[in-house]
């Protein structure tokens, strides 16, 4: 787990839409289900007792399917949905005790947020669009100018200031919203599924441009997604939800290694381990040098690189290496052995 300090606190945060969501939050801590709730009292549970922490300068991923409530989970950081109970702490102050002229500081200093739709001002040019945040809150343009041209040239738009977002790629639109975003200086980003509208090879190469820009900025970013790929490759700390409650949390690696319910075993069953699997994970931690060393590979060498310099080779044995300090190894034999995956459905026989 990382020592990094704590930004984002909840605890205890339930959402349930209905006309009396105060009565129904009785019935759901007795143990009523969502289903239940819906049938009998037709009122919609969205989040069930979340508790979660988001550090600073990591990237915490929601994630789950259409329903699961991660949308509205995101939405609650920022109070654009008031709860129906709990806790939402922002560097140590509970946000859902704030009052307005409060909110509006967290909102236009303190937190940006990146949505799926772009939602770029069409009558705007792109060099205003990227310094919206700056202007919302009283700077003229000469004085955003130079801010907003920086962010647009670091994520590629240089030269595409004059432009209007309806001459723009879908890909490009997006870039725009996140230089809006890193223009307006919020130490926190929320990106609510912000590559999901974009064609897969855009959509990857802005998860490399995140990541790039991640190093540089350490930002502390909570994204949201229904893809696991994604989810696999841009988390720090990874939040699965299904049906308003977290099913597991953790650092990725930790979950594909060790998933502790079939509905994760399902979400993982297809995914290509090799690919997504880090050296860290598989290794047995040591700083001894194995006597038929075959090399060194890196802790974070993913397994699908240390196969192709195997040459599938299942007698080798690596050193494990790690800012250049020895960290531990890796035998072929243990790595073909984590490429296996659980099987949901045998698990799902025996705990019945």
């Amino acid at each position: 787990m990382s020592d990094n300090p704590i930004r984002i606190s909840i605890r205890e945060l339930y959402k349930i839409f209905g006309d009396d969501p105060q009565k129904a939050l009785e019935h759901v801590k007795a143990g009523m289900s969502k289903s239940e709730l819906l049938e009998e009292h037709g009122h919609v549970l969205g989040l069930q007792d979340i508790n979660v922490d988001m550090r600073e300068g990591e990237i915490t991923v929601i994630m789950g399917l259409s329903g699961s409530g991660k949308s509205t989970l995101i939405r609650h950081l920022n109070r654009l949905i008031e709860p129906t109970a709990g806790r939402i702490d922002v560097d140590g102050e509970d946000v859902l005790h704030y009052n307005d002229q409060q909110l509006r500081e967290l909102r236009r200093q303190h937190m940006t947020m990146v949505f799926q739709n772009f939602a770029l001002l069409p009558h705007w040019t792109v060099l205003d669009n990227a310094g919206m945040a700056l202007a919302t809150r009283g700077f003229d343009r000469d004085d955003y100018e130079e801010e907003a041209t920086k962010w647009l040239a670091r994520v590629g738009l240089e030269g595409n200031e004059n432009q209007y977002p309806h001459e723009l790629s879908g890909g490009m639109q997006q870039r725009v919203g996140i230089a809006r975003a890193l223009t307006s200086n919020a130490p926190i980003m929320l990106m609510d599924e912000a590559f999901s509208a974009l064609d897969p090879l855009i959509r990857t190469d802005m998860q490399d441009l995140l990541i790039e820009l991640q190093r540089e900025l350490k930002k502390t970013i909570v994204f949201i997604t229904h893809d696991l790929d994604e989810a696999l490759k841009l988390a720090d700390h990874l939040v699965i939800l299904k049906e308003g409650y977290v099913v597991q949390q953790g650092e990725p690696q930790e979950i594909l290694m060790q998933p502790n319910d079939p509905y994760i075993m399902d979400f993982i069953s297809d995914i290509n381990r090799a690919r997504v699997l880090r050296v860290r994970s598989v290794m047995d931690t040591t700083q001894t040098t194995p006597a038929d060393c075959a090399g060194e590979v890196d802790a974070d060498d993913n397994l699908e690189s240390v196969i192709a310099r195997s040459e599938g080779d299942t007698s080798f044995t690596y050193r494990v290496m790690q800012d250049g300090e020895p960290v531990g190894m890796l035998s072929m034999k243990r790595l073909v052995r984590a490429l296996v995956p659980t099987d949901a459905s045998q698990e799902r026989s025996n705990a019945q």
